[in-house]
């Protein structure tokens, strides 16, 4: 065999060496020219190199800074270098830039080849970290296909990249990289990335794990671990090669990685991630709102959640809104399923065609249609032919074949529910919780729907009784009421479960008995306690009108705990509050909200309340709470159910949280067919009951049992019955003696 060359190889060889040279000097030519004419259009500014631009998601944090979830175009959140695991840093600085510690933003021993291939219009990788953090920071268009735009794009790059160099380190450069790399199924940036494939966070991903992620930015779809597991696997097994060859890793690590499959944790990024949406959904709508008020703009132009990286600390507490979810789901299984048994053999939909029409007509599939111009009868036709539908089960969501007009009816027939739970001393809202399910249900039942109230407005009517003087330990015949209403008929209040004789207010506020708030209302007039209700943070319209005592008017879980908070924070009305600050990026506090503590009644008052309404726990409409669910404490609370059973609720109070829970379907024609399964006790106090089982049980929480406490100056107000029997008795007595 003839190992020496031939003439015909060394003039290729030559050849090759000056093409090569004569190439990379046309090509510093034209750099020169290009620079030098202008030709490589605008280019980022001081400025904007110290202060680069991306599209970075806004978080929003729980109490302790966990985040409940975020807005977003690109699911982007920033990390710090210390955050990052040295598996990642590695396996990058592996497989893209191995020199990348050497040099100043370009390789320029790579610099020619990458030209040459350009030139003759085949794809070869070669730019440095640096370069690619330049194409991904300043270039909109993202890398582009035409030869003489490729060229000017890649001198671009030269320029950027050592701008780059110089003004951050090599590790703010490592970190502004992975902070911006797109890996697909809306992960943008590592911590987006370790959290949607693998459940964790940067810091603790381990080197397979970090090897798999580095292995998507060749490409998030030819080398996608979901799309394409094979290929990924065995590009994740090449990078770890690389990782040995540069010394990062053993021969003997790799062999105990290689054969371990993928490992996928894997949940999509969508705006619906995160724990409590419905919060998450009002809460941007007030931000907004906060925002346009306040005139807070970013360089002149208003700020964007899902753009701009804000962080939005929040009052929320995660273990709590946890609870409260785990707690709704857990008994609203069983009571769907209860509800759906109370009609069998039934016809729930007769009579109701005017609602099923105004479900088919608010749909957002008949607001889609009319905006395809279909007329009313290609609407109709539609509505009535079968098609592949999802709908919500409480067993997870269903693919099924059925009319959407049929969808519909499915839908009026689920129970939806609410709940919220706020600290009622410093007014910061710990749980919210509006509505079944996101994805399918958005509107917020917690603070945008009001429903009426029912039973649970009567504590506002027993404390104007209070503040006007009487004692809950006072007796009154528990029969039938007339009131006379001006410019209207008289106003007689229905009852069921009447107890005969005489009751104690205690007693009458406990067993929930209509006929004796309608007395009390009598005796103090509606216009009072329409203003104490105000005044207690009930925002919706309080009607002057007697029938308010049984809460004849409608209002908002949100409003019906504050007002509840009342009680328990000593007649201190304080606006539940969910905002503690928003920051932008930077750290600068943009906004920052403090609750401000309005006296709304006596203290005195507000504690007696707070024994009545233990009251109805203990030997009331809320027994169950101990008696059948087991949960003790110092609880206090109240039960309502509106007309027909379409609403039912529970309030309670403790010293350190004031709780609200709605239960009832969309719409108010729909509901139980009796009161026993229907009430509040029934359809709402369990989920408070899950809740706080859940609660008590937490040693992080750490939730006291210790009761109210009285007022330091005493109470003025003989709740004791005892004592108030002996009172009378005296009085009774003395008035004998002196002939009355």
């Amino acid at each position: 065999m003839n190992n020496k060359l031939s003439q015909e190889d060394i003039r290729k060889y030559n050849f090759r060496i000056w093409k090569l040279l004569i190439g990379g000097m046309v090509l510093f030519a034209m750099f020169i020219m290009a620079i030098g004419f202008g030709l490589l259009g605008p280019l980022p500014s001081f400025r904007d190199i110290e202060h680069p631009k991306s599209n970075q998601a806004s978080e929003i944090l729980a109490d302790d800074k966990r985040v409940l979830g975020t807005y977003f175009i690109q699911n982007r959140s920033n990390v710090s270098y210390a955050q990052i695991s040295p598996n990642v840093i590695n396996a990058l600085i592996a497989t893209e830039d191995v020199r990348f510690k050497e040099h100043s933003g370009i390789d320029f021993k790579r610099t020619f080849t990458i030209f040459l291939y350009a030139l003759i219009g085949k794809k070869q990788g070669g730019s440095t970290i640096t370069q690619q953090l330049a194409l991904n920071l300043f270039s909109e268009e993202g890398r582009q296909k035409n030869f003489s735009k490729r060229i000017l794009q890649k001198f671009q790059e030269w320029i950027i990249a050592v701008k780059l160099e110089r003004n951050y380190t090599k590790e703010e450069i490592l970190v502004m990289y992975l902070n911006t790399v797109d890996f697909g199924n809306q992960a943008y940036g590592i911590k987006s990335a370790a959290r949607v494939y693998f459940d964790t966070t940067p810091s603790e991903l381990t080197v397979p794990q970090a090897a798999t992620l580095v292995g998507i930015l060749k490409g998030t779809g030819r080398y996608s671990p979901t799309r394409n597991p094979d290929r990924s696997l065995a590009r994740r097994n090449t990078i770890m090669g690389l990782m040995v060859k540069a010394d990062f890793l053993t021969q003997q690590q790799m062999d105990a990685d290689k054969d371990k499959p993928l490992g996928l944790k894997f949940a999509a990024a969508t705006v619906n991630d995160g724990i409590a949406p419905y919060f998450r959904a009002v809460l941007k709508s007030d931000i907004k709102k906060i925002f346009q008020e306040r005139s807070i703009l970013n360089n002149g132009v208003p700020y964007d959640l899902d753009r701009d990286g804000l962080k939005i600390y929040t009052s929320l507490n995660y273990e709590m809104q946890e609870y409260a979810e785990e707690a709704q789901k857990e008994y609203m299984k069983i009571l769907q399923a209860s509800f759906l048994k109370s009609w069998k053999g039934k016809d729930p939909f007769k009579g109701k065609e005017l609602q099923i029409e105004q479900g088919m007509k608010r749909s957002d599939r008949y607001r889609a249609l009319q905006l395809e111009g279909k007329s009313e009868e290609e609407i109709r036709t539609d509505f009535n032919t079968p098609t592949r539908l999802t709908i919500f089960s409480w067993r997870g969501n269903i693919d099924t074949l059925m009319k959407p007009i049929d969808s519909v009816k499915y839908n009026k027939l689920l129970l939806r529910n609410a709940m919220m739970a706020m600290d009622p001393q410093t007014g910061y809202v710990k749980a919210w919780v509006g509505g079944i399910n996101y994805e399918h249900f958005k509107y917020d039942q917690v603070k945008m729907g009001t429903r009426q109230v029912g039973s649970t407005a009567k504590p506002f009517t027993y404390t104007v009784a209070l503040q006007s003087g009487y004692s809950p330990c006072y007796s009154v015949l528990n029969e039938p009421v007339t009131i006379d209403v001006p410019g209207s008929k008289p106003w007689t209040p229905r009852s069921s479960g009447t107890v005969p004789g005489y009751l104690t207010l205690q007693k009458a506020l406990a067993l929930s008995q209509n006929y004796i708030a309608a007395y009390i209302m009598k005796q103090v007039g509606p216009a009072a306690v329409a203003k104490l209700a105000k005044k207690m943070g009930i925002t919706s319209d309080v009607p002057v009108v007697p029938s308010i005592a049984l809460g004849s008017f409608d209002a908002s879980v949100y409003d019906m705990v504050g007002a509840y908070s009342v009680f328990a924070n000593k007649g201190i009305w304080t606006k539940p509050t969910y905002i503690l600050r928003i920051e932008d990026r930077n750290g600068v506090v943009l906004y920052g909200e403090k609750p401000v503590p309005v006296p709304a009644m006596e203290e005195d008052v507000a504690y007696v309340m707070t024994r009545m309404l233990r009251g109805v726990i203990t030997n009331g409409t809320g027994w169950r709470l101990a008696g059948k669910f087991g949960v003790t404490g110092p609880i206090g609370g109240k039960t309502g159910t509106t007309n027909a059973n379409s609403d039912g609720w529970f309030m309670a109070i403790t010293p350190q949280l004031v709780a609200g829970v709605w239960t009832g379907c969309e719409d108010r024609a729909f509901h139980f067919t009796s009161t026993a399964q229907g009430d509040g006790a029934t359809t709402a106090l369990p989920i408070y009951a899950g809740f706080m089982k859940r609660v008590y049980a937490s040693k992080k929480l750490n939730l006291s049992k210790a009761d109210f406490e009285p007022p330091k100056s005493g109470v003025s107000i003989v709740y004791d019955c005892n004592q108030y029997q002996q009172q009378e008795q005296s009085k009774t007595d003395l008035d004998e003696k002196l002939g009355f």
